[in-house]
């Protein structure tokens, strides 16, 4: 019985990703055929198909699945230890003298490398 609620659900998802497809097309075909039209009008319509795919989308088996990732993501990005100004500060005027540096060592280096070249080719 559980295998004909999963063939059932995997139909209307298929109906479902059907629709969101169908929406996009035209919201496409509606931006260009009234293209004559202001932009606003234009990009408030896009945006209210675009949410009502997003919406039926979201009904989806993978829908939902990619709504709990996010929900997992933000989460996570919450557990993260952000860097302080000062260190902030410091990292990069480190990052900015290696930098600095190492383009030195290599400008010093082409130009031995160059003159000695005109040394052997005269």
């Amino acid at each position: 019985m559980n295998a004909k609620a999963e063939a059932k659900d995997s139909r209307l998802d298929l109906l479902k990703w059907l629709v969101v497809a169908a929406l996009v097309a035209v919201g496409v075909v509606g931006n260009q055929y009234f293209s004559s039209e202001p932009i606003l009008y234009r990009v408030l319509a896009l945006v209210v198909l675009a949410g009502i795919a997003g919406f039926v989308a979201l009904q989806t088996a993978k829908g939902q699945q990619f709504f709990a990732l996010l929900k997992e993501a933000r989460i996570e990005i919450r557990k993260v230890v952000w860097p302080t100004r000062q260190e902030t500060t410091q990292t990069t005027l480190i990052v900015v003298a290696v930098v600095l540096v190492m383009a030195l060592l290599l400008w010093g280096l082409d130009s031995l490398l160059g003159w000695l070249v005109s040394l052997i080719v005269g």
